[in-house]
């Protein structure tokens, strides 16, 4: 009897543009999550046209360090303690596929509720996001890693110390990233956050839109609405958020 080959989606994947998009929870993703009247919560599974997938084109590097076809939640195996909705890794990469050539590959590392800290050299998420950005570069045809999108800074904006510290801390995870990734010229396009611990959150924006790094460029998330909870981006709010990536992106980086 003929062996059933396996699916040609995976077979041999050209390759890809990668991106690592990280941070936490406002990169993994909470637009269109819903709280039940029992208090858990679930995505309302509305996926905007901006956000559709692509099997031809957009990819994303899953947990099991395999790729597959993109779709939302992108974060679904990542940001495993919490329940992930749209994010702006989707609407990016629709609207840079329009401008670039290829296969785009997609590397979800966000993981909501943490703070710069937890992104150290030798800490468990800086370690698997390394872990997989290198993968994803070997993995199924190959690929080169074009840029990291990070959102993160909300869990910084509690404290002065955590607030005083986010620059330094900020600019050594480019640096880290840099060199254990062999790229020491690698885009970083980081979003200035749009909502915190008011007290802070002016002082972590600041630190945000003041580093000055070769290749390292800011998207200000300030205008574009929020949920109820007045923390997490609504889905019509991220796929703004995606598209200005996308536009900071091709601005400044795309050959």
């Amino acid at each position: 009897m003929e062996q059933s080959k396996p699916n040609q989606e995976y077979e041999a994947q050209p390759t890809k543009q990668i991106f690592i998009l990280s941070g936490q929870s406002n990169m993994a993703g909470r637009g269109g999550v819903i709280r039940l009247h029992n208090k858990l919560k679930q995505w309302d599974g509305v996926v905007p046209p901006e956000c559709a997938p692509d099997p031809c084109r957009i990819f994303r590097f899953t947990s099991h360090l395999n790729w597959e076809v993109a779709r939302e939640p992108l974060h679904h195996d990542i940001d495993t303690k919490k329940t992930c909705g749209v994010g702006p890794g989707m609407s990016f990469a629709n609207a840079v596929k329009e401008r670039v050539a290829g296969i785009l590959g997609l590397v979800p590392c966000a993981v909501g509720g943490t703070a710069i800290k937890e992104w150290e050299r030798g800490a468990h998420l800086y370690d698997n996001m390394i872990k997989r950005a290198r993968a994803a570069v070997h993995h199924d045809g190959g690929g080169e890693i074009k840029a990291v999108l990070w959102y993160q800074g909300e869990s910084d904006t509690s404290s002065q110390h955590d607030a005083d510290c986010y620059k330094a801390k900020m600019e050594e995870l480019i640096h880290n990233v840099r060199f254990d990734l062999n790229l020491p010229n690698l885009p970083i396009i980081q979003v200035a956050i749009a909502s915190g611990d008011g007290k802070y959150m002016e002082k972590i924006r600041e630190a945000q839109k003041s580093i000055e790094m070769e290749n390292v460029v800011c998207v200000d998330a300030i205008g574009l609405e929020l949920k109820e909870d007045n923390l997490h981006l609504t889905t019509e709010a991220q796929v703004k958020l995606g598209q200005m990536l996308a536009e900071a992106y091709l601005a400044n980086f795309a050959c």
